[in-house]
């Protein structure tokens, strides 16, 4: 190979890997010196994975998932608008976790035998304390807060 050739393709081959290294760089950074608002992320990867339903009014608590009726014993049922699941592991005993499994962000999707399942990679989590069953998940459930009320109806707190 003549040394014309070899420089030649050195050259290119110098300014390929700087034009890479440029384009990461400029992918990297923010594009922009402004600040976002108070409260709005300036990177989308900072954004949750599944954001929390919105709040009723402070004092309104009272939004409705279901009845003391339509969760089974030993059983329970998910909201999936609210990012809920509301169980009822033994007789009169009710329990809410969140519906969003804490291994990939994926929302549990039935409860089934005694676990909350989720489908993404078969998780399971116990009814009664939202505690791993069985993995890939390393982490339980988070509990909501719930209130009965007299008249059967449960409701987020």
């Amino acid at each position: 190979m003549s040394d014309l050739t070899h420089t030649a393709r050195r050259t290119v081959l110098t300014i390929g890997a700087a034009a890479l290294t440029g384009g990461a760089i400029t992918a990297c950074g923010g594009g922009s010196a402004e600040k976002a608002s108070p409260g709005e992320p300036n990177d989308a990867a900072v954004q949750p994975v599944a954001p929390a339903p919105a709040t009723p009014d402070a004092g309104a608590g009272d939004k409705t998932l279901t009845k003391k009726a339509d969760v089974p014993v030993g059983g329970g049922k998910v909201f999936k608008e609210e990012k809920v699941v509301v169980t009822q592991p033994k007789a009169g005993t009710f329990k809410c976790f969140t519906a969003v499994c804490p291994h990939q962000g994926c929302l549990v999707n039935k409860v089934a035998n005694g676990t909350i399942d989720c489908p993404c990679h078969d998780s399971k989590f116990a009814i009664a304390d939202g505690a791993v069953t069985k993995g890939p998940a390393t982490k339980g459930l988070a509990e909501k807060k719930i209130t009965v009320a007299a008249d059967g109806n449960i409701s987020l707190a």
